[in-house]
């Protein structure tokens, strides 16, 4: 029986050592992604750490806000002129439908009749 331990020590040892690698990995990606995308770092004791922040992405952080800013101008401006448009479009009396039978009617020669009762020649 101890002949069978004996044999099978270092595949056990190897696996250990595997499992740990891989822990150790892990945990370095892990960090890794933290930083990347600026999340807050943990110490060994729960404490929150920040990772410094050099003068490259702190002008990176300023031409987004910049960038982000102008957007919102322009979303701003889109919105206005796509209310302007929805304003238009459903309006009582713009009649488009109207209008364009009228001038079909105008164009065949006969007199238009708009909604509103009056004709035009």
């Amino acid at each position: 029986m101890s002949g069978d331990f004996v044999s099978t020590l270092p595949w056990l040892i190897g696996g250990g050592l595997v499992m740990g690698f891989s822990g150790v990995i892990g945990w370095i990606y892990t960090t890794r992604l933290k930083i990347h995308h600026g999340y807050p770092l943990e110490g060994m004791w729960g404490q929150s750490l920040k990772p410094g922040m050099g003068s490259e992405a702190a002008e990176r952080v300023k031409l987004l806000s910049q960038e982000n800013a102008a957007l919102r101008a322009e979303i701003g401006s889109i919105k206005d002129r796509l209310g302007n448009v929805e304003r238009i479009v459903t309006d009582s009396g713009y009649g488009l439908g109207d209008r364009i039978e009228a001038l079909r009617n105008q164009d065949a020669g006969r007199p238009a009749a708009i909604k509103d009762g009056s004709t035009r020649q």
